[in-house]
């Protein structure tokens, strides 16, 4: 089996499109879960949660960041469609189970996924679905 995918949604309380996002990454999820997929959501509020963000530098919504372990497979904005969220998730599924190689990534995002493991190893993570 391959290793859990972690989907960590860097959002904000305030933030009407996170909210809205919510329901589109619950229905991709389910979708791939429905599959046989292990993959979990992780909805992270960058003010309160500012400590476990860390450095990460978030300057749009979404912005996502996909771990598999504490390797980071994809950090960045994506656009708020269905579609767009699949294909990632359809990419990152295909790359782990081929064990391809990941990009170097900055050391704050990087950072972010160690402290993500920590927290999922922990069964702290504050997750969906």
């Amino acid at each position: 089996m391959s290793p859990d995918i972690h989907v960590a949604c860097l959002c904000a309380a305030w933030c009407r499109l996170c909210e809205e996002y919510a329901a589109v990454i619950d229905t991709v999820v389910a979708s791939f879960q429905a599959e046989g997929v292990s993959l979990q959501v992780h909805w992270v509020d960058i003010e309160d949660e500012a400590d476990f963000v860390g450095e990460v530098e978030v300057e749009t919504f979404p912005t996502i960041i996909i771990v598999t372990g504490n390797v980071v497979r994809f950090a960045g904005p994506v656009t708020p469609q269905a579609p767009t969220l699949n294909r990632l998730l359809r990419a990152t599924a295909l790359g782990v189970s081929a064990n391809a190689p990941v990009a170097a990534v900055a050391p704050e995002i990087q950072a972010f996924a160690d402290r993500l493991a920590r927290r999922v190893d922990s069964g702290h993570a504050r997750s969906s679905s």
